[in-house]
């Protein structure tokens, strides 16, 4: 099911899951922004999705020997894979000094930008199934 998946979809399965996952973080960024001595997390979203395209592609660490899966419940399935994203922390331009490393602007730039590039992916995988939909009825 997998191979079928990756025929149909793609890359961009993949990058919905990493830029949900963004997403949370930098919301919990913005939630935390008052809280003192929290420490802003940062994900890369280049280096997860480079990442995600060699292990799927068979030439990154620990791609060779991997079971195959098709439940993300199984060990190795979907939901391991994107969990394995590195996660960082953001080094602030002007540090609180309550030790909340937390830019609210930036977070809102950054927050705003991945929400329209969900959207994005979103509505191309929804394209994609209503195009594989039409093609099954014989549209």
């Amino acid at each position: 099911m997998s191979i079928i998946n990756d025929r149909i979809f793609g890359i961009h399965d993949d990058a919905l899951m990493l830029q949900e996952r963004n997403l949370k973080l930098r919301a919990e960024n913005i939630a935390n922004a008052d809280t003192p001595g929290y420490k802003a997390r940062a994900m890369s979203f280049d280096r997860a999705m480079e990442s995600a395209l060699q292990t799927k592609s068979g030439t990154g660490p620990g791609a060779a020997g991997r079971l195959m899966t098709n439940d993300p419940r199984q060990i190795g399935g979907a939901a391991s894979s994107s969990s394995s994203v590195q996660k960082g922390y953001s080094i602030p331009d002007q540090p609180a000094l309550d030790g909340n490393t937390v830019d609210l602007d930036k977070e809102r730039v950054g927050y705003t930008q991945d929400a329209v590039g969900y959207q994005t992916t979103l509505s191309f995988l929804n394209s994609r199934i209503s195009g594989i939909k039409s093609a099954l009825k014989g549209q």
